[in-house]
């Protein structure tokens, strides 16, 4: 029999907002199959799921810091599932660090050979700098990404890659990010005190790569030669007021749903090499038109410019406003998405597969 464990560094299901765990909460409340989560202690659980917690003693910490045992703890919660006539599949999410301390713990079972591991990458780029070393692939038996474009980078910076690769897009409720009748977003607009302006979103943390800085610049400049349009800012503090721009902060992440709705354009000027960009898929199936950088994995995210335009410099203050200029006077065009593209149901039938095809190879015994 071979069992699928889930080693999360987060308490699943997570009481705060995360892409990669909302995504794991929906899977694991549907058909899934997983078999056990080693995580610390949430304050509720999955049904139908075996959990082994994950426990920060006092003295895990003293032997992590002195003895650098790290990850101790997970592998004394690993140990309480492990069955040694038994494979597995074990999943690691983001987390480079426990990689090869967990494969010392596994060669130290001696059941290295029952066990396949799936790393999940939320990022673009080969994730070298702080430590992982090319070694890491041979460790791995599967790396699951989120798009085709960053396995090609890969295989570009990465002399050997024995590891097999498969693509998982991220996925969202499409039930409620979803397109509104012309009239139902007039009254939308109307309750946000819109009116019967453009309106242009942008939402994320308040980082600077996420390009805030520059798109108000652009406005600036926007604002100028067209006064019936209103920039909406949300995920960010206030800032100094500015002329067409509503700074909103944090709203509940329920609420964003009537915001894309209620919106004509969605601006996503990302500074770095993103690794799909949630919040444009959630704008993209709410009917918003997508204008973002072509960094990372957006290409491929908006078809290669069939479901937006990409701003291919985006470090350029002109291309935006070229961009946006030609929005205004009309020159794009909208194509309806399919509500099961980047959907939550897709993502759920796609995990299942990686699962199943993973299965298949420690069967017939073809992993590394």
């Amino acid at each position: 029999m071979i069992k699928v464990v889930l080693i999360s560094q987060f308490p699943l299901p997570y009481s705060k907002i995360g892409s990669w765990t909302t995504l794991y909460k929906n899977y694991l409340e549907n058909d899934n199959k997983i078999d056990c989560i080693v995580c610390p202690k949430p304050q509720k659980l999955f049904d139908g799921i075996k959990y082994s917690f994950v426990n920060h003693t006092f003295w895990n910490k003293i032997q992590r810091k002195y003895l650098n045992r790290k990850y101790l703890e997970y592998f004394q919660a690993i140990d309480r599932l492990i069955v040694s006539n038994e494979k597995y599949i074990i999943q690691i999410i983001d987390n480079y660090g426990i990689v090869k301390p967990l494969n010392k713990y596994l060669v130290s079972k001696g059941i290295s050979k029952q066990c396949y591991i799936q790393f999940f990458y939320h990022g673009y780029q080969p994730y070298l700098k702080q430590g992982a070393g090319t070694d890491f692939y041979e460790i791995i038996d599967e790396m699951v990404l989120l798009t085709n474009d960053s396995y090609k980078q890969h295989t570009k910076q990465i002399s050997v890659l024995p590891s097999y690769f498969s693509v998982l897009y991220n996925g969202i409720d499409t039930k409620i990010f979803t397109i509104i009748s012309d009239s139902e977003k007039t009254k939308l607009k109307d309750k946000f005190g819109f009116g019967d302006k453009k309106v242009f979103v942008w939402c994320s943390q308040d980082r600077p790569k996420k390009g805030l800085h520059l798109i108000l610049d652009v406005w600036k400049n926007i604002y100028s030669r067209h006064k019936n349009i209103i920039l909406v800012v949300i995920g960010c503090d206030p800032r100094e007021e500015m002329e067409g721009v509503v700074f909103l902060g944090r709203i509940p992440n329920d609420e964003l749903p009537k915001y894309y709705q209620a919106s004509d354009c969605y601006l996503f000027p990302t500074l770095w090499q993103e690794g799909f960009g949630l919040s444009l898929i959630e704008a993209l199936h709410c009917g918003s038109y997508c204008i973002a950088s072509a960094m990372g994995g957006v290409p491929e995210v908006l078809q290669y410019g069939r479901l937006g335009k990409l701003i291919n410099n985006p470090h350029f203050v002109l291309e935006w406003e070229i961009a946006i200029n030609d929005f205004l006077e009309g020159n794009f065009k909208v194509l309806e998405t399919q509500e099961i593209l980047y959907s939550k149901e897709k993502w759920n039938e796609e995990m299942n597969k990686i699962i199943e095809q993973a299965k298949l190879r420690l069967i017939n015994n073809t992993v590394k």
